[in-house]
């Protein structure tokens, strides 16, 4: 895969774009190109697949959405041209309206089709030839099952967080969704990394030579975020803790972050007791909900977002200063994600991680994988007892004593069990002399006749 070289980064008046594109970019406050922006463009302009790796907050919605809507304008054709594929229905949410402010100033028709909304009125959009789809591959590919001919016109496919997207089971999907549109001019994905083995396997099949852009890795993401590490003997201790920094940390937005639907519905009722103005966000919630709850956040009205996993990827909300992991999350790429809420785009950012001794290991090993360390921080306020192991490996892990395997059990010899009976005479004549006992028979002469 050819790789795109760096050079100083452009106004983004200098980039070849329509002037409609450039008065949005102008409006919305757009002045230089992001590295990812200046990187990415020119090569999706230029026609060649593209494959992207760069950090949550770095301007990569609109490096797709740019060239694509480019790609449209240049063209003055009809029916749906460009599709972006994303995870999940909040991600598209986002995404689209996003869309619709760069396409303020030209005729482009935007679409969003996900699960949640009536499936009737999203046939529409492909009827009336909307310009550009965003949506999310498990409703799409009922649209396709129902019309298999609406991608027949497509130029350009996009997979937008194509490894979150992939790790939740949309590989058959994406691909048959791709080989709907096989006749497209261009494929772009992006991912947060290009070492991640679905993501490669997927852009070897549907992507040809494509042009890779490597912005940074994982490991050097987030630098504009202070990450910190508070010790907690257990639920209830996490649950003070949690109020506390709600509390009195300084912030626009917050977020907490849990690993189950059940534990972020638990929370709410305790914060909302501190007085706290708090949602909650996760799948159970039917679709008007879920927008009712980030609309809520977005405005103001709610400051802190109880949520899961369903959050962690491509919300781009204004504000976000504090993000709270009540819950250690289960892998890396989950904390990468989650603590991405913040910090976004040259802004500073504060992550804290809630630790108890269950999950001191697996918080160590994030830290191995991200090459940092966490900053430990002790609350006198709400100080616990667990503080961290007494003995640390060298590695940072809980050195707990290895216990010595008990000796293996002597087995006693036990005697077989005696049948009751008497066994004295067994086997002998008995003597005439031998006394009667109870045992043996009597019988009466005068029984015999």
């Amino acid at each position: 895969m050819p790789t795109q070289p760096e050079s100083a980064t452009p106004l983004m008046i200098d980039l070849p774009l329509n002037p409609a594109l450039l008065q949005a970019t102008a409006k919305l406050g757009y002045e230089t190109a992001t590295p990812v922006q200046h990187q990415a463009i020119p090569p999706i302009l230029e026609g060649h697949d593209v494959l992207v790796s760069a950090a949550t907050g770095s301007g990569k919605t609109a490096a797709f959405l740019l060239p694509s809507m480019q790609r449209l304008l240049d063209a003055e054709t009809q029916g749906t041209r460009v599709l972006v594929l994303v995870p999940t229905r909040e991600l598209a949410q986002q995404i689209a309206e996003h869309c619709q402010q760069l396409a303020a100033f030209t005729h482009l028709k935007t679409g969003l089709i996900t699960g949640g909304a009536d499936f009737k009125k999203q046939q529409q959009q492909f009827i009336r030839k909307t310009d550009i789809i965003i949506a999310t591959p498990g409703r799409l590919h009922e649209h396709l099952e129902a019309t298999p001919d609406i991608l027949k016109q497509l130029d350009v496919l996009i997979l937008d967080e194509a490894d979150r997207m992939l790790d939740m089971g949309f590989s058959l999907d994406v691909l048959r969704i791709s080989d709907a549109c096989r006749e497209r001019k261009q494929t772009l994905l992006f991912s947060a990394t290009l070492s991640h083995p679905a993501v490669l396997r997927i852009a070897a099949t549907i992507m040809t030579d494509p042009v890779s852009v490597a912005l940074n890795t994982v490991q050097d993401q987030h630098d504009d975020i202070q990450q910190q590490v508070v010790a907690c003997d257990d639920h209830a201790h996490k649950q003070k803790v949690l109020a506390w920094l709600l509390a009195n940390e300084t912030y626009d937005k917050a977020i907490v972050f849990t690993n189950t639907k059940l534990r972020a519905d638990h929370l709410r009722g305790p914060l909302r007791g501190h007085k706290l103005r708090v949602g909650v966000l996760h799948g159970d919630l039917d679709q008007s909900a879920r927008n009712q709850v980030m609309s809520l956040y977005r405005d103001g009205t709610i400051n802190i977002l109880l949520t899961t996993d369903v959050a962690g990827r491509g919300l781009d909300i204004k504000g976000i200063e504090l993000v709270i992991n009540f819950d250690m999350p289960r892998t890396a790429h989950h904390y990468v994600h989650r603590i991405g809420r913040t910090g976004r785009i040259g802004e500073q950012g504060m992550a804290i991680a809630l630790v108890s001794s269950t999950e001191w290991n697996l918080m160590t090993g994030i830290e191995r994988y991200l090459k940092q360390r966490f900053v430990r921080r002790t609350i006198k306020e709400v100080i616990g007892k667990f503080t961290g192991p007494k003995k640390l490996k060298s590695s940072g892990k809980a050195a707990g004593a290895k216990q010595k395997a008990p000796p293996p059990k002597k087995e006693e010899f036990k005697k077989p069990k005696q049948r009751e009976r008497m066994t004295k005479n067994i086997g002998k004549r008995r003597a005439p002399s031998t006394p009667i006992t109870s045992t043996t028979p009597v019988i009466a002469e005068d029984e015999t006749s």
